[in-house]
């Protein structure tokens, strides 16, 4: 139970890592003649150069040997310095929930987590606990690259550069996302096409998540500006299932991301299963 519960901190910090963001993609042989996939190689363009976000994500995930999962929360990017502040309000994993959610803030290499089980679990008497994400990881047993490179692509950038690779898709029609007009696009896209878009830094983290994954079912809701409001990725493979839904808004304002106060923060007590 004990390593369950921290390998879900580090789980929810990788996604914040998520927000760190993919370069500008290389789309000059990959963007379709047609008006949607023109849209789509737009909307990656515009994407790039955003500095702030604001992001509602959702995650649903199964494993055919440890079960279902459901993330569910919010995101703040900063692009520089970089930034992020995610804030999972509901987290469960094979049937276990995590009361009060996990929230996490990164800045540069060091996360500061939130997550109220740590109290009792490893007898932590402060709000918060600063981890090492990467050591964090390793020492729950998580393989960080492989859950970086599933997280990863949640990230604003990653995701719309990977949708250029799509030769299927369509324009579905018109609507409303959030208050804001959009135009809706639906298709596939073959993953390791689209993996190539990306930078080699990127590809790595994603290819061992995703190498079992033929094509990738997506929608995107594109605004006015060229910039996604909404996009939702559906994959399967190996009796194993991915689902997301990521809405995004205020782009380029002012965000605030702060670190806790130090006196609200503490390390991982000395003599636990995750301490030093």
């Amino acid at each position: 139970m004990r390593r369950i519960m921290i390998a879900a901190a580090a789980l929810a910090g990788l996604v914040a890592v998520a927000g760190c963001g993919a370069k500008a993609p290389n789309l000059d042989t990959q963007a379709t003649p047609d008006t949607a996939g023109k849209a789509l190689a737009q909307s990656a363009q515009m994407a790039d150069g955003v500095t702030t976000y604001n992001a509602d994500l959702v995650v649903d995930f199964a494993d055919g040997k440890q079960g279902t999962g459901h993330v569910q929360g919010t995101m703040l990017y900063q692009k520089e310095p970089l930034a992020t502040d995610v804030n999972l309000s509901q987290v469960s994993y094979s049937g276990q929930s995590f009361p009060g959610g996990v929230r996490v803030i990164t800045q540069g290499d060091i996360a500061y987590v939130k997550l109220d089980v740590l109290k009792t679990l490893v007898g932590a008497t402060k709000p918060w606990i600063k981890v090492d994400l990467k050591q964090l990881g390793q020492q729950a047993g998580v393989n960080v690259d492989q859950v970086l490179g599933q997280a990863k692509q949640l990230d604003l950038q990653t995701a719309v550069a990977m949708l250029t690779a799509s030769n299927d898709v369509k324009q579905v029609g018109k609507e409303s996302v959030g208050g804001v007009d959009t135009t809706h696009y639906s298709g596939t896209f073959p993953v390791q096409e689209a993996l190539k878009l990306l930078q080699p830094s990127v590809q790595d983290q994603l290819k061992g998540q995703l190498d079992n994954v033929k094509d990738m079912k997506f929608d995107s809701w594109i605004d006015a500006q060229g910039l996604p409001r909404k996009i939702g990725l559906d994959g399967a493979a190996e009796g194993g299932t991915f689902k997301a839904t990521m809405m995004f808004k205020a782009f380029n304002e002012p965000v605030t991301i702060q670190v806790p106060p130090a006196t609200e923060v503490g390390e991982l007590p000395q003599g636990t299963a995750m301490g030093n």
